[in-house]
């Protein structure tokens, strides 16, 4: 079940109201749209939802308490490199922003154990709402209207309320997924999935051109479809989401072709659509200094210390695996490394297990299973929205095995006959 189609129903929760909550987590989620200033009203927002949260009781699941020592892992070898930087301000934030965003994806899989639906229906239709502002302010910061093109843009590209286009076009690539999710599941075209939809996928996604963010968002969408498609669709479902697919895609090549009759867009695009760039390639390009860093960190226990690599190459590493063993040493790297593992088999498993909540699983695991290869290609350890996806993932996960995922979602499979 998609909880963008339906609003579900659940009981009373204990400690504050269960409208008090879902508006928390509401704002949590529409504040992690707005991230121009640091902190940012998602971190405000972090700290009211962990209290809202605590006072009615949270509970971790066995598999999260796996991901949270591997982060805790993670983030201690971050500690034992920060030693000799102790006196270098950015890099003490750096871990320190390390081991709240750690701290994060904890709060979220314990969020999921009680009253799931509920929950993620505020945290879905928060996140819609945040990326729609953000898309918004990128329209009007890319064609400078009122003047606001020296806020909302970087490099005549639309950033809208992020510091980064980058940055914007991989966090609205969730709430997106889930939009276009929910009109495969249901068939209909309304107006709160589709004008969203259409203002994200714009303002979003193709005004910050972000090869990442295109990638991401094609590969995502492809994945979702058809992990829907499979795991999700009756016969009758599956016939109108063969359909629909064409249909949006069909529909996405004609927007395109409308957009690029712009000669601005056109310029742009023509621009950011290659392959590779010149800052790609070369021993000093981004490729480059992959390969000729990784021989270096062989030979170092601690990397070389939070927010150094750009000290000895110039650029950051643009690799989060890579930047891993670099800020946080063999300790963090090696600890990374068996936490991306260990999601990998979880969030498979996950979506293979029918359950009440297993669309919505299908639509996280989607988007993070993509972020994680994109990972190959850009630092990716301090995005608020990758910890809400690993999260949500291991949250989900924990969900199916308490409940017995199976039996949970026997009815749901059930009733696939369309």
């Amino acid at each position: 079940m998609n909880t963008l189609s339906t609003s579900p129903s659940v009981p009373a929760a204990t400690g504050f109201s269960r409208g008090t909550q879902w508006w928390t987590l509401f704002i949590f989620m529409c504040g992690g749209g707005v991230v121009l200033i640091e902190p940012s009203p998602y971190e405000f927002a972090f700290f009211l939802a962990l209290f809202v949260f605590m006072l009615g009781g949270m509970r971790l699941g066995a598999g999260a308490v796996v991901m949270a020592v591997l982060l805790m892992l993670y983030n201690i070898g971050g500690l034992f490199s920060l030693i000799p930087f102790l006196d270098d301000g950015d890099a003490v934030r750096f871990i320190g922003v390390s081991f709240y965003l750690a701290v994060t994806a904890i709060f979220f899989a314990a969020l999921l154990q009680d009253d799931a639906r509920w929950r993620m229906h505020a945290l879905t239709w928060g996140l819609v709402s945040g990326a729609t502002i953000a898309s918004v302010a990128g329209i009007l910061g890319y064609f400078n209207v009122a003047g606001l093109g020296a806020i909302f843009t970087l490099h005549d590209r639309a950033a809208g309320t992020f510091k980064d286009p980058n940055v914007l076009g991989t966090y609205v690539i969730l709430p997106l997924v889930l939009l276009a999710q929910a009109i495969l599941i249901t068939g209909r075209l309304r107006l709160r999935h589709v004008v969203p939809l259409g203002i994200i996928l714009f303002g979003g996604v193709f005004l910050s051109f972000s090869r990442g963010a295109w990638g991401n968002m094609i590969l995502s969408m492809a994945l979702m479809t058809m992990l829907t498609f499979l795991f999700v669709a009756g016969p009758r479902q599956r016939l109108r989401i063969t359909v629909l697919a064409v249909t949006g895609i069909i529909g996405a090549i004609v927007a395109l072709a409308i957009a690029l009759s712009i000669e601005e867009l056109r310029s742009m695009f023509e621009v950011r659509a290659a392959l590779v760039q010149h800052y790609d390639v070369g021993a000093t390009g981004r490729f480059g200094r992959i390969f000729r860093a990784i021989p270096e960190l062989l030979d170092r226990p601690n990397g070389y210390g939070p927010m150094q690599f750009r000290e000895v190459w110039f650029e950051d590493p643009h690799n989060v695996y890579l930047n891993a063993f670099s800020a946080y040493g063999w300790l963090g790297g090696l600890s990374y490394l068996c936490l991306i593992g260990a999601t990998l088999v979880v969030g498979w498993r996950l979506i293979a297990t029918p359950s009440d909540m297993q669309a919505f699983a299908i639509a996280v695991w989607s988007v993070l299973f993509v972020q994680m290869l994109q990972g190959l290609a850009i630092d990716t350890d301090h995005w608020r929205h990758f910890y809400l996806l690993l999260g949500l993932t291991w949250g989900l996960f924990d969900r199916n095995v308490r409940r017995g995922g199976y039996q949970a979602g026997r009815a749901v499979g059930e009733s696939r006959g369309g």
